[in-house]
């Protein structure tokens, strides 16, 4: 069930080259309710991932604005906002040091000082996603792409976003650290509905059958064109290779 109003509001938002000139993002408009899962799939190059930062505000914006709760996000609450609508890039970089370590690191940070590390929940975290008792004592720099990918998510679920924003985390990933991390998801969507917390996610995939399992609506992007896109498009998708 989706809340009746948006958690996050995009209107007419867009982006150019800063080098030359040319659309990255054409206007594009999205209105994410909690407990809304959605999916956006398109080629390489085709516009994803500069839609993805532009609704989390990373990279500033050529044109149109964005709501969170019904206001406008001023400048002075970027902070905050980048706090709730957490963007996931794939490939996350980790410092040196443990896991734990890794995990700790947003605790240090003057957006998370009135929160406190939990080992016993991130330990909980990482059994879910089928890590060993030693994960969090593992150092960063022996952990395979899937493990690390685990330890990115782990470290922004513990910090309890409102909506997440996930930029293809299992491109390139085996088959059991896709599984893994597409339960950990899950498992972070179910909790919020057991608390009547409003959640909503955006899954970034090449993979249609992917894009299926983890949303209930679809969005499809051709060259920085955002557009709806029915759910049985994926069947036909799969149908055709």
């Amino acid at each position: 069930m989706t809340s009746a109003s948006p958690l996050v509001a995009a209107t007419d938002i867009a982006r150019r080259d800063p080098q030359h000139g040319r659309w990255l993002l054409h206007p594009a408009s999205l209105a994410l309710h909690g407990g809304e899962r959605l999916s956006i799939t398109g080629p390489s190059g085709s516009g994803k991932s500069v839609f993805l930062r532009a609704l989390a505000l990373l990279d500033p914006l050529d044109g149109g604005h964005v709501e969170w709760h019904g206001k406008r996000v001023a400048r002075a609450a970027i902070p905050r906002y980048r706090r709730s609508i957490a963007y996931i890039r794939q490939r996350p970089a980790l410092l040196d040091g443990t896991v734990e370590d890794n995990l700790r690191y947003p605790f240090t940070l003057r957006a998370y000082r009135d929160l406190q590390f939990e080992r016993e929940r991130v330990a909980s975290l990482a059994l879910q996603a089928g890590r060993d008792n030693d994960f969090l004592d593992r150092r960063a720099s022996e952990l395979s792409g899937g493990e690390a990918q685990i330890a990115a998510l782990i470290r922004v679920l513990q910090l309890d976003p409102e909506v997440l924003l996930l930029d293809e985390p299992t491109a390139s990933l085996d088959p059991a650290s896709s599984h893994a991390i597409e339960g950990l998801i899950g498992a972070w969507f179910d909790a919020g509905t057991a608390r009547d917390t409003a959640r909503a996610s955006v899954w970034v995939s090449h993979d249609p059958a992917q894009a299926e399992r983890m949303s209930e609506r679809h969005l499809s992007m051709q060259a920085g064109v955002l557009d709806e896109a029915p759910l049985i498009s994926l069947d036909r998708e799969r149908a055709t290779r």
